[in-house]
């Protein structure tokens, strides 16, 4: 499915704001991560697996210029085949997102690298969109998922979360000018309100949980050993008869 208003909202002042912040988080996270397939899903307006070196990179989705047409519920690929991907922004504009998860965790690799962005219900973001006469278009028409939330939905499928970052503390604000007043914000709110940020990226490792070998018994109890007697000079005697 395509999300609303979502071309018109990355080509706004505010959509630029929140891209640029993940793109360049993004990009330090997958610099160092090595394998050889990587996918992105959504998005196919952003090379968000620019900056990494696996060499198969390929953009997955359900409309727009993506190399892999699909539905996202039903990825086409197999299973313990992906080495990385990258969600942004689709569990919370998605009428099934545990679908998704799922499908993610069946096509990575054991260790294989998740990233996901999200919008932050504890911000002035998520507070914008409980408020009367909110904006219908994107992106506050999402339903926001909390990271503790999200954490969650992952260590039950068997994901480590490994680190996550929150960012974009400036409110909503739709012109540029106002996005630029308010940049003061950011340094301080990594400072003293971190978990405040208006989204949030947040890295996952798939663990698959080793199987424990049990042995049958085979080993015995060793005997104890006879003690050695001192034979007398008779006995021996005898016993050379």
């Amino acid at each position: 499915m395509s999300i609303p208003g979502i071309d018109n909202w990355l080509d706004s002042p505010q959509g630029h704001y929140v891209m640029a912040w993940e793109q360049a988080r993004i990009d330090t996270m997958v610099a160092d991560l090595f394998g050889y397939n990587a996918l992105q899903l959504g998005l196919p307006k952003f090379d968000l697996l620019a900056q990494n070196r696996i060499p198969l990179r390929q953009i997955a989705g359900e409309s727009g210029a993506v190399d892999v047409l699909c539905d996202l519920r039903e990825l086409p690929f197999s299973a313990n085949s992906i080495d990385l991907v990258v969600m942004p922004h689709i569990l919370e504009f998605h009428d099934d997102p545990h679908q998704i998860l799922r499908e993610v965790e069946r096509v990575l690799i054991p260790d294989g690298q998740l990233l996901i962005t999200g919008f932050n219900p504890h911000s002035l973001w998520g507070l914008r969109r409980r408020l009367p006469n909110r904006p219908d278009a994107f992106p506050m028409n999402g339903d926001y998922i909390s990271v503790l939330r999200l954490k969650d939905w992952l260590q039950l499928l068997s994901f480590e979360v490994d680190r996550g970052n929150f960012g974009c503390y400036a409110p909503p604000c739709e012109q540029e000018r106002w996005l630029k007043r308010w940049n003061f914000m950011e340094a301080a709110g990594d400072r003293w309100w971190s978990f405040a940020g208006g989204v949030y990226l947040l890295r996952a490792v798939k663990r698959v949980r080793g199987m424990r070998l049990i042995l049958p018994p085979w080993s015995q109890e060793k005997l104890p050993r006879k003690a050695l007697a001192a034979l007398t000079q008779k006995e021996f005697e005898q016993r050379d008869q």
